[in-house]
């Protein structure tokens, strides 16, 4: 069994209108690829049946993935989260230690992560450093670039 991902309502409507695409619209248009190259003769050698088939493979593969994902899929109500240190769906602004600069991040599932708007996955290096830390509390976060190391000065929902 899978472990559970948490996700925002807005971040799970956003896997499941993909799902419901998937399912609706390109399963049915493959499916009609697939159709229309078979009825162009033999099989053996047509390359239009054999890539649609092979696009087919994919997109239920895709579709399997993130009907997993979706049904081990959790809703965190924000209301109710504990802002005393930081966990997913929480934002966090840090002070880079050296640098001085100032920035703020808001932990997410890997598929909600959007970094151009400060969203970054729990599973990233800088997501992984600030998991659990409090107010005070230095991050020492190891990326390709280097370390790191980030001090937080505030948790907020």
């Amino acid at each position: 069994m899978s472990t559970p991902a948490y996700y925002t309502e807005e971040g799970l409507k956003k896997l499941m209108d993909e799902l419901h695409h998937m399912r609706t619209v390109e399963r049915p248009h493959l499916s009609q690829q697939i159709a229309d190259a078979r009825d162009k003769g033999d099989l053996s050698e047509n390359a239009e049946y054999h890539a649609a088939k092979e696009d087919q493979g994919l997109l239920e593969a895709r579709i399997a993935k993130l009907e997993a994902v979706v049904a081990n899929a959790r809703v965190i109500d924000s209301a109710q989260m504990d802002t005393s240190r930081a966990y997913i769906h929480t934002t966090v602004k840090v002070k880079q230690i050296g640098a001085g600069a100032e920035r703020s991040f808001t932990l997410v599932a890997e598929s909600e992560s959007d970094i151009k708007t400060g969203k970054i996955s729990v599973n990233s290096p800088i997501g992984k450093g600030l998991l659990g830390k409090a107010v005070g509390e230095v991050a020492e976060v190891t990326t390709p670039a280097g370390t790191t190391r980030f001090e937080v000065i505030g948790i907020t929902r």
